[in-house]
């Protein structure tokens, strides 16, 4: 079914007219040497870049000023961020930024933008999950393994086999990771339809759960459910498709206990959660939400301004966990510089900016980490 509710066109409106009105002073070019120390609490920007190109890029963005600083990374320590950087993860003050095709993960001081430090030896790492102080996993696109890593040495100490040896299919590529106690739940995207349970005592696949084709992001609410988005697969896929979903499971029994599907036609993704952990967010060419609770349909709060365009032209999501404001990132032509809106939670507009190229995520920096 279709899922959409007209709040009137103010909105788009207004999201056009803060493009207009953007501030050129808050464009900080390469040329002036950045050396800051941030008291603040704001947001970090993961803009991937070109893949192949090497001009992934970092911004941050002081939410309370409304002042952006692009190219962080490479105005600070003086050398790129790398090729496709995909996701970053505060823990302590330190920052670690996965850049995908590059094969690392860069650490810096979130305070600074100074770098700290690297881990390598990486395949095609996607997402960073820390269990403790000793210990984080590293999810891959081909490797066909999660990678433990010990953060504080910044060594690769071990590997977990997922691969799925009697699939004609590449599987099982991990991506996302949430926790539930001592077991991690891990979607597993490309040409698959698995979430994957690895007990992280014994660092072992487990057990899996079979969910709609090819899940493209997960997240767990308050109230110990897990939630699935589905993309479906693609048309003419030798994989097969099917109507993309949104799918709840009970983190304990590991049941499905509930699935809305989607038309056939539409391409949901970013699914995302706020800060209480009672409202879901995601992309549907528009901007969604969804109480965990509810049992209506998904309620439309930020329409896109993209008339033609059947992605909406939004690339990234995120809610800041603090004040549960909404940004949505716009790739436009994945070639310019992207733009990021700002929103209230419930979807008026508060601000736009300039980031890097392909912004794709969010890091929110907790207001106590100074």
């Amino acid at each position: 079914m279709k899922w959409f509710n007209n709040i009137g066109s103010c909105f788009v409106v207004a999201c056009l007219l803060l493009v207009s009105c953007i501030d050129d002073e808050s464009w900080f070019g390469l040329n002036n040497p950045l050396e800051v120390n941030i008291p603040f609490s704001g947001v970090y920007v993961v803009n991937e870049g070109n893949f192949m190109y090497d001009n992934a890029s970092l911004s941050y963005y002081d939410s309370d000023s409304m002042k952006v600083l692009n190219q962080v990374f490479y105005r600070t320590n003086g050398v790129p961020l790398g090729d496709v950087a995909q996701s970053m993860v505060i823990h302590g003050n330190k920052g670690y930024i996965v850049v995908n095709n590059s094969g690392k993960v860069y650490i810096i001081d979130i305070n600074t933008f100074q770098y700290l430090g690297k881990i390598t030896g990486l395949t095609s790492p996607r997402h960073i999950h820390f269990i403790n102080e000793e210990k984080a996993y590293v999810t891959d696109l081909y490797a066909k393994s999660i990678t433990v890593i010990n953060p504080g040495e910044m060594t690769v100490t071990g590997t977990i086999d997922v691969s799925n040896k009697a699939s004609e299919y590449y599987q099982h590529p991990t991506e996302q990771m949430v926790q539930y106690g001592k077991f991690l739940f891990t979607n597993c995207w490309s040409f698959d339809n698995k979430i994957l349970v690895i007990d992280t005592e014994s660092d072992r696949l487990i057990d899996s759960i079979e969910v709609v084709r090819q899940p493209q992001s997960l997240v767990i609410d308050r109230n110990n459910k897990l939630w699935v988005l589905s993309d479906g697969s693609f048309e003419g896929s030798e994989y097969g498709m099917e109507e993309p979903a949104l799918t709840r499971i009970d983190a304990e029994s590991r049941l499905i206990e509930k699935v809305l599907r989607f038309d056939a036609s539409e391409s949901p993704s970013r699914l995302t959660l706020n800060g209480t952990g009672d409202t879901l967010y995601f992309i549907n060419r528009h901007v969604y939400r969804y109480a965990v609770t509810g049992r209506d349909n998904p309620e439309l709060v930020i329409p896109s301004a993209y008339e033609s365009s059947s992605s909406g032209g939004y690339f990234g999501l995120g809610v800041d966990p603090g004040n549960s404001d909404i940004y949505v990132a716009d790739a436009i032509d994945f070639v310019q510089q992207g733009m990021v809106y700002r929103y209230t939670s419930e979807g008026y507009p508060l601000d736009t900016f300039r980031v890097g190229i392909t912004p794709s995520s969010f890091c929110f920096k907790p207001s106590n980490q100074k």
